[in-house]
């Protein structure tokens, strides 16, 4: 018979049912039959006939079958490859003067074709030139050692060579080194990474950019534009940084002024007693009497213009209209937390005192005493006449005289200060000082007010009085998110302080996610994060397992409402009204008509009724119209009302 086609090959996806699969071409034995089972990952294994699967249809035109014995059946995702393999042997015997069968010739003409078909395929499956490109020579003579490690390649001719590893490490260039192409080297005086392009003993100096042989290197790695783009966005960091640090101490030296003031009255007072006594001595301290006095109104001022009371929004003046200065602070009522203001970036930041302001908070609370003294003294005359009484010593001390004029001459600055002894007094009552538990009431006695600060010493954070109570008075989080990374040491279960990236773990409890490995943790069975600076596991990580934490800022929202429309009552509600809003209540209520009239209804796509305040040839409403007061929307005068289960809603 004729051989009519060039199929040799069949192939069929196992399903791990399918026992049976079909061979469309003719097989003159059995073990002219190859069956490979190529799996998901690439493996092949060539079955053994008989022990895998058996073959039927053995010299029909054809083809036949070949069926999978049980326990070898393909499974989903291996490939069953079904391929003729002809013995390569001429079986024909020719004897002289012998018979010659037609069939005896035509089995071994088919045989060669056969062959000759079964080595098409696997040219078919090789690397070869097109019918149109020409090499040299297709063989190489390198022995197996010299082709160790190394790869097939292309020389300058194009022509086939057995060259070195694509990429040998040479490790750091040096001079007067043999290197050969594609060997790579690290550039010491710029951290680049370079391959040669050239075989050639170096020479010259570092950098290879600008080295004599620089047209024989190829930069591969660019690390000294990566290391100066490092640089710039820490720099960057460290400009924000020292701006929010600089912000804050310009809080603290506000404080601190207040401070020296009240001690530069103090000494004022008792320097003007010990004047009574000696005439010198009195003239000395009239002196200072006078510069503390000075001080003290600036001081004054100074700290009205840097703590600007409480106010709804982010004013753009201090107190007396001048510009803002670096580092004023405002209670913002709406959002409920206190604020600096950065003359840097001239905008308001969200303020948590640092230890330092801390520590200069409490100094002014602990001297409420001395203030009190001066403003005692001050108001008295007792001290005042007994340096009159000692005129006579005064006048000895002529060359001092101007000193006590100075002291007239800014009595009003002294009067100044004794009369703002109630702001600070008033201070004292806005920050109450650190304590363990929250406080309930000022410490002179009378209520809290919003915006009152004091310090919890048990969770380390300062905390504001809110209309709903105490709070921290800022997120532990500057901004929306933190992130952190850490690479886990063999069975660690605790993770704080500094991360991979330098950055110090703190966070709000409950406001933290936790991930091992990129799976997320669940706070209390899985990990443990309710500290704010430490992260703990169940169970310990694997070494250079990867430990991330997203930590978020904590904020609120203000919300918006209409007063009292949740449950509005018919009773007294006339034919004819509307709901309209009340100024001396403040509140939505029935009420006469005007132009707020309802005319009619229309019903929108969504099935919903909707009542405006227009005629737009809408039907009457009656009682017969409502089945259901649900989702019936009214429109008026740019408010939206709904009626839900009974209950009126309004929307802005």
């Amino acid at each position: 018979m004729t051989i009519s086609t060039t199929t040799i090959k069949n192939s069929y996806n196992g399903n791990g049912s399918t026992s049976a699969f079909n061979y469309t071409f003719k097989i003159s034995a059995e073990s002219e039959m190859q069956v490979i089972i190529r799996s998901a990952s690439g493996t092949e294994t060539v079955k053994t006939l008989t022990t895998h699967y058996t073959i039927s249809g053995v010299g029909n035109a054809g083809g036949g079958a070949v069926t999978f014995t049980a326990g070898n059946i393909p499974v989903t995702g291996e490939t069953v490859i079904l391929r003729r393999v002809t013995a390569q042997t001429q079986a024909m015997d020719l004897i002289d003067n012998d018979p010659m069968s037609a069939d005896t010739i035509e089995n071994a003409h088919d045989k060669s074709i056969a062959i000759a078909q079964e080595l098409q395929e696997q040219i078919d499956r090789s690397i070869k030139l097109s019918r149109t490109n020409t090499m040299t020579s297709t063989e190489f003579t390198v022995d197996a050692a010299s082709r160790a490690n190394k790869i097939l390649a292309f020389d300058s001719a194009g022509e086939i060579a057995v060259t070195q590893e694509l990429g040998t490490y040479k490790g750091n260039w040096a001079a007067s080194t043999s290197y050969q192409v594609r060997d790579i080297v690290k550039d010491t005086s710029t951290n680049n990474i370079f391959i040669a392009l050239t075989a050639h003993t170096s020479s010259g100096t570092q950098p290879l950019t600008t080295n004599t042989d620089s047209a024989k290197w190829s930069l591969l790695v660019d690390a000294a534009s990566a290391t100066t783009s490092q640089n710039a966005a820490a720099a960057s960091a460290t400009a924000a940084s020292n701006s929010q640090t600089a912000a804050a101490s310009s809080a603290a030296a506000a404080l601190v002024s207040e401070n020296a003031s009240a001690t530069s009255e103090t000494n004022s007072a008792s320097s003007a007693t010990a004047s009574a006594n000696s005439a010198t001595a009195s003239a000395s301290s009239a002196t200072a009497a006078a510069g503390s006095a000075s001080a003290a109104a600036a001081t004054f001022d100074l700290f009205d213009d840097s703590y600007l009371g409480a106010k709804s929004s982010n004013p753009s003046v201090d107190n007396d209209g001048d510009a803002l200065t670096d580092g004023a602070l405002y209670f913002d009522t709406t959002n409920d937390v206190m604020k600096v203001y950065d003359l840097g970036t001239t905008s308001w930041l969200q303020l948590t005192p640092t230890v330092s302001n801390q520590n200069n908070i409490n100094a002014v609370n602990s001297n409420s005493a001395n203030i009190n003294t001066v403003a005692s003294d001050l108001s008295g005359s007792n001290n005042i006449g007994a340096v009159a009484s000692n005129s006579t010593n005064i006048n000895l001390t002529a060359g001092s005289i101007g000193n006590v004029n100075n002291v007239g001459n800014d009595i009003a600055s002294v009067i100044t200060a004794a009369n703002n002894l109630a702001d600070i007094n008033a201070f004292a009552n806005i920050y109450l000082g650190p304590s363990g538990s929250a406080p309930s009431q000022d410490p002179d006695g009378s209520a809290l007010d919003l915006g009152d600060l004091y310090f919890d010493t048990a969770s380390d954070t300062l905390k504001v009085y809110k209309s709903g109570g105490w709070a921290a008075a800022g997120s532990t989080v500057n901004g929306t998110s933190k992130r952190f990374k850490y690479t886990a040491t063999a069975g660690q279960t605790t993770f704080t302080g500094s991360d991979d990236n330098s950055e110090t773990l703190a966070y709000d409890a409950g406001f933290i996610d936790v991930y091992l490995n990129g799976v997320k943790l669940v706070n209390g069975t899985d990990c443990t994060v309710t500290s704010g600076s430490s992260i703990v596991l169940a169970s310990g990580a694997s070494l250079n397992d990867t430990l991330e934490a997203v930590a978020f800022g904590t904020f609120e929202l203000a919300n918006i409402q209409a007063n009292d429309l949740t449950d509005v009552s018919t009773a007294g509600v006339s034919d004819g009204q509307v709901l309209v809003y009340n100024s001396s209540n403040s509140r939505f209520q029935p009420g006469n008509a005007s132009s707020a009239e309802v005319y009619g209804f229309n019903k929108n796509a969504s099935g919903q009724l909707i009542i405006t305040t227009t005629n737009e040839g809408a039907d009457n409403i009656d009682s017969s119209t409502f089945a259901s007061f649900d989702d019936v929307l009214f429109s008026a005068s740019g408010f939206t009302f709904s009626i839900s289960n009974g209950n009126l809603i309004a929307t802005i």
